[in-house]
């Protein structure tokens, strides 16, 4: 979505232009059949003014027609009607070719442009890290991918094409305008200077309507997006009136937007009509005194085709100088998104693989965190202060075994869900070492590390596609059978038989119509099918299923833990009392360690949250 702070204040810049030009390298031969066929038809367009007056003065002037009454004359001037007549219209012929091989090609061309954008915007952000997204919202991501991405396509298609014609044309028209007639061509000229600061100043007041119109579209469209995300709340509260008093106030501030883009738009057609018609009437007075046999500035010469031609050169003109000034304000809008299109795909990849990345060979489970000390500030380095409040882990120091499973418990904020994002790398340490059988993480490739570690999230993702490639997230390697096995496990099989289409049952939206604990669990048969053999990390992964539920997960658990190294994070403390041993943390610092009876026995920090969750009397900290 596009953010108020991110308005374009430069009309113009090269280094972006050339970035956008880049795009077209791989199809030259495309562009420069676009560029020809586009050159073609503007050449056509001087060409039917001289045809026009040289039918005039040779066939239809009046000095032509004064005494030619003899037959062979009228069938010489028929002739040269009828050689001016097939002219134009194989011109107006040609011109129809032309302009549908431009038009299609240049908009080929476009959308080949955009495909490669696209790709490459979606394929950084594929190979971006976490935190990235942490700081940029998704309505953000995606209007780079689609809208920002639309009004370059906007400018290569139009924009484009219209500076190519409109340059040529006012470059071939005050050309030909001078050499049919100078003077004449000074006197329509006489009006460029007053259009030029005309257009600079209409330019101005349309390109900061145009800023304003972004911020405001902006704002309604957060707005939108926080009540339709949000409907559940809305209505469960009953804010439906007061929401739609605030959005009424931010769309009437769109229209307002809208509408002084409108009037300034409105004020500038009739503004260079005008200026237009100044030019043409002064050609009419110069040039017919001058034809009466009047002296003055205009010389005698002037024939009636030449006030005709140059009638019509002075309307032509003045519509491709117009047409430049529109093309500026696509310009801008293009290079407000070019910047923002460029911003992402310049953005550095701090999570990358080495290149001699090392792949796990037998993988056995150990995983050892080394005086961690981290922070998702990315301005926090190493030499940040201890006591700096940013950190988030304080020199964590925990070494599992393999096979041994696991608890992190502690109140929220106090680091957990972090260690679990380190051994899986999504993030990288300030300080201390994250490390895998021995070796650290950022040493290994990534890929190789995260295809070992199985990851059950509280917050579960499904994808639009059936309850299988939900499950299979579209491997053709994973079996049906091995599927089925996993959902067995976590007691999930049933209810996906009890469905219309059983594993071919579509999901829809975010799997709307599944309840958070069915979701849960599909993510845990998920992370199993996947990863049936190495280390399993859960976050949360019971903490919004019911007790009947959860008892299918324990049991699931009590098989599929066995001989792994688990990581277990959960607010229930009863679905981790039979780890190995629970780690408890406190503000990035872990303060206990033993196992569940171990732990009780110590009358700490565990036993107050253990006497907290289950309400008793002597809870008190």
């Amino acid at each position: 979505m596009t953010q108020p702070d991110e308005a374009f204040q430069k009309e113009f810049d090269a280094g972006l232009t050339r970035r956008i030009f880049g795009y077209l390298r791989p199809y030259l031969g495309l562009a420069g059949l676009a560029l020809l066929t586009t050159l073609i038809f503007s050449v056509a367009q001087p060409i039917y003014g001289l045809i026009q007056a040289y039918a005039i003065d040779h066939a239809l002037g009046p000095n032509v027609l004064k005494g030619t009454t003899s037959l062979a004359t009228r069938e010489g001037l028929f002739q040269i009607l009828l050689t001016a007549g097939l002219s134009y219209l194989g011109l107006k012929v040609l011109d129809f070719l032309m302009r549908y091989a431009s038009t299609y090609t240049v908009n080929y061309l476009g959308q080949k442009v955009l495909f490669d954008i696209r790709a490459d915007i979606f394929t950084k952000l594929q190979r971006l890290q976490l935190s990235y997204f942490d700081a940029n919202p998704v309505g953000r991501l995606i209007t780079r991918v689609t809208s920002d991405v639309d009004a370059i396509n906007q400018f290569i298609t139009a924009g484009l094409v219209s500076l190519i014609t409109s340059s040529f044309l006012i470059i071939a028209y005050v050309v030909i305008m001078i050499n049919r007639s100078w003077q004449l061509a000074l006197i329509s000229f006489i009006v460029l200077p007053v259009l030029y600061f005309v257009t600079n100043f209409f330019r101005g007041k349309i390109r900061a309507s145009f800023r304003n119109t972004r911020i405001q579209q902006a704002i309604v469209n957060t707005k939108l997006n926080e009540n339709i995300t949000g409907m559940l709340t809305v209505q469960l509260f009953g804010r439906q009136n007061r929401n739609s008093v605030d959005f009424d106030r931010s769309n009437r501030l769109l229209l307002g937007a809208n509408l002084r883009s409108v009037s300034w738009f409105a004020l500038f057609q009739p503004s260079v009509s005008i200026l237009g018609s100044i030019a043409s009437a002064l050609v009419l007075w110069f040039a017919g005194r001058a034809i009466l046999g009047e002296q003055g500035f205009v010389t005698a010469g002037i024939t009636l085709g030449t006030l005709v031609a140059f009638n019509s050169f002075v309307g032509q003109l003045f519509q491709p100088i117009q047409d430049l000034a529109d093309v500026l304000n696509n310009l801008q809008a293009a290079m407000a998104s070019s910047e923002r299109i460029f911003g992402v795909l310049d953005t550095p990849v701090t999570i990358t693989d080495k290149p001699d990345a090392k792949r796990l060979g037998s993988f056995e489970g150990r995983v050892d965190l080394e005086n961690i000390w981290f922070a998702y500030d990315d301005t926090v380095t190493a030499e940040t202060p201890d006591s700096d409040d940013r950190w988030t882990l304080r020199g964590i120091d925990i070494h599992i075994a393999p096979g041994e499973s696991v608890a992190l418990v502690g109140a929220t904020g106090a680091g957990k869900t972090s260690i679990t994002s380190l051994v899986s790398r999504f993030y990288d340490v300030q300080r201390g070492a994250v490390k895998v059988d021995g070796n650290d993480v950022k040493d290994l490739a990534q890929h190789d590390l995260r295809r070992h570690i199985g990851v059950v999230l509280q917050d579960v993702f499904l994808f639009a596609g059936t309850i299988e490639s939900n499950l299979t997230l579209g491997s053709a390697e994973i079996s049906h059978d091995r599927v089925v096995q996993a959902c067995k496990y976590v007691g999930v099989h049933e209810f996906i038989l009890g469905l219309q289409n059983g594993y071919d049952t579509e999901v829809r939206e975010r799997g709307a119509t599944l309840s958070t604990g069915q979701k849960q669990l599909l993510a845990f048969a998920r992370a199993l099918i996947q990863n049936p053999d190495i280390l399993l990390v859960l976050d949360e992964a019971t903490a919004s299923v019911d007790t009947e539920t959860e008892m299918h997960i324990q049991d699931a658990l009590a098989k599929v833990m066995h001989g792994r190294t688990s990581i277990i994070i959960a607010h229930r403390l009863s679905t981790i009392e039979h780890c190995d041993r629970i780690i408890v943390m406190r503000r990035g610092k872990v303060v206990e360690e033993g196992s569940h009876r171990s732990l009780l026995a110590q009358n700490g920090y565990y036993a107050r949250l253990h006497a907290l969750q289950y309400a008793q009397p002597d809870a008190a900290d």
